[in-house]
């Protein structure tokens, strides 16, 4: 059995020592995962948060399910449309162009960094992140449902753009439900669903993650309510290290010991980390 080298885990910290972490050699290998909560100052209501708007806090969260899909996917697409279209007009907010300007930074240092996203809207990339994971998927692909299509599982997609929705909204039914133009199987948003595993899709590409979690110096959690699996895992693997984890959440919750929360707002603490940073 392999032997896990064990790292002294420091003491709670606050800002200036989360700052200074960033900038020594903890920072020389860096992951950050990320939550709906990054997206939340640009107008995208989250699933779990405390926010009017958020998904949980309607009760509707059933409907981001396989079992939904198959029971009614006209449904299913329609309530996911309507969501993706908020997120479509929104725009990066600091937090986003903070995280890209950090991944920049770490480049020209020669150091390692890697950003998780949970989210499927496309701020990150928009905000100019290129060392991006999308765990959950992104809203501007589908997929077909016939696994090993082209189009579909375990590494295909479809651009969401090409997809002609106007039968569905016309005329919504099962019948109206796009399919896959090489195929004819039904087309289904690109996006990891509560009754799903992340081995669903090479996309999604957890293992990556997971490799990155084993060899990095510092972890940073930013908006994340710490409910699914990607958090669970690189939480334990950080707990197994011994190496400093950080959580930028202004509600101050406390998601486990060993984690440092910082209650502050991802949009104001993170563009202080990059001005923090030496040219």
């Amino acid at each position: 059995m392999e032997t896990v080298k064990r790292r002294h885990v420091p003491a709670p910290q606050g800002v200036e020592e989360f700052l200074a972490a960033a900038r020594g050699p903890l920072g020389e290998a860096v992951l950050v995962i990320t939550g709906a909560g990054v997206s939340l100052a640009s107008g995208i209501p989250t699933f779990r948060g405390t926010d009017p708007d958020a998904v949980w806090a309607n009760d509707v969260t059933e409907k981001g399910t396989r079992a939904f899909f198959k029971r009614a996917p006209d449904e299913s697409w329609l309530w996911y449309l309507r969501r993706f279209e908020r997120a479509r007009g929104a725009k990066p907010n600091a937090a986003h162009l903070a995280l890209a300007e950090w991944e920049r930074w770490q480049e020209r240092q020669g150091r390692a960094f890697l950003l998780v996203t949970q989210n499927v809207d496309t701020l990150h990339e928009q905000a100019g992140s290129r060392a991006l994971v999308k765990v959950h998927g992104s809203l501007d692909q589908a997929r077909c449902t016939r696994r090993n299509c082209a189009n579909g599982p375990p590494r295909g997609t479809y651009p969401m753009a090409a997809v002609d929705f106007g039968p569905l909204h016309a005329h919504p039914s099962r019948d109206a439900v796009p399919r896959c133009p090489l195929c004819q199987s039904k087309l289904r948003p690109h996006v990891l669903w509560f009754d799903e595993l992340y081995a669903e899709h090479e996309a999604y590409q957890f293992e990556r993650v997971l490799h990155h979690a084993r060899n990095s110096r510092l972890i940073v959690f930013v908006g994340t309510s710490f409910s699914v699996g990607v958090t669970a895992a690189v939480s334990a693997l950080a707990l197994k290290r011994r190496i400093p984890v950080f959580s930028i959440d202004p509600a101050g919750n406390q998601p486990a010991s060993h984690i440092h929360v910082l209650a502050e707002r991802a949009e104001e603490l993170l563009p202080r980390l990059v001005a923090s940073l030496p040219s």
